[in-house]
Formats: C-alpha cells, sequence, structure tokens
C-alpha cells in the first residue's frame, strides 16, 4: 500500500498533490481520491495511505486514508 505526505491540497477544488515517501514521485489528487474514506479535508504534511488504480492509462490515487499502516 503505497504512503505518500500531502504536499499541496485546495478544500474548495478538492484538489492538490500527495508526494510519495522516495520524494520525487508525485500524484495528483481530485474528489474522488476522498470517495470511501471517513474524512474530506486534507492539509498540508498530513500523512497518507492510499491504493493506486488504472484509470485512463494512468495510475490515480483512491481511497485515501489518514495515517500510516
Amino acid at each position: 500500500m503505497p504512503q505518500a505526505t500531502v504536499k499541496l491540497y485546495d478544500s474548495l477544488t478538492k484538489t492538490g498533490t500527495l508526494l510519495a515517501d522516495d520524494g520525487q514521485t508525485e500524484f495528483a489528487i481530485d474528489a474522488r481520491s476522498l470517495e470511501g474514506g471517513m474524512f474530506r479535508f486534507l492539509r498540508p504534511g498530513q500523512r497518507v495511505t492510499f491504493d493506486l488504480d488504472e484509470v485512463d492509462g494512468e495510475k490515480k490515487p483512491r481511497r485515501l486514508r489518514i495515517g500510516i499502516s
């Protein structure tokens, strides 16, 4: 299960960026990334785990969870 830190998040558009633990890989998040989770907002610096789903040939973070497992 991938782990990352929230780099940027806009609560109005529900979009942002995750920075993976390798310090180089970034994942774009959108409102669908939060579906199925227990929360609706993120803050920069927050640690998350997530699933990666293939969407239109691109890996997208889905089902974000706060904290590290």
